[in-house]
């Protein structure tokens, strides 16, 4: 496939559940209670329980192998959390190719994760991918 600046990156759904985010923590080893127990999660002022910032990390990984193809290497990904999204919530990771290394084959993604009703940007990230 031959990539250039400028090109978009598919989109990337993902809608985690209660069940999805209580079971992310145990694998994870994060226990924290926002994450599973809505009154606690409420009384930290949150409107509920929220998706762990490793999570938003993984739908960023999905997204970049996803564009990178079969055959394909995800060499790093980056990201910082800029709002909280709730278990419920369908999160959607989208982008743009910002930088085509030819000499290397690097491509670095420019990616956005949106929750909400898709007017809420909850991470900004990049990730750098050799194409399969």
């Amino acid at each position: 496939m031959r990539v250039h600046t400028g090109q978009p990156v598919p989109p990337v759904e993902f809608t985690p559940d209660a069940v999805t985010l209580l079971r992310f923590g145990a694998v994870t080893r994060n226990a924290h209670r926002i994450h599973y127990d809505t009154g606690f999660a409420r009384s930290e002022g949150l409107d509920g329980p929220v998706v762990m910032a490793q999570l938003h990390g993984c739908l960023m990984h999905r997204a970049a192998m996803s564009f990178a193809g079969p055959g394909g290497q995800v060499l790093e990904v980056g990201w910082q959390n800029r709002a909280p999204a709730l278990a419920g919530e369908r999160l959607v990771v989208s982008g743009t190719v910002g930088e085509v290394d030819p000499e290397t084959g690097r491509v670095t993604l420019e990616l956005v994760e949106h929750g909400g009703r898709g007017d809420v940007v909850c991470c900004r990230g990049t990730a750098v991918v050799l194409m399969g």
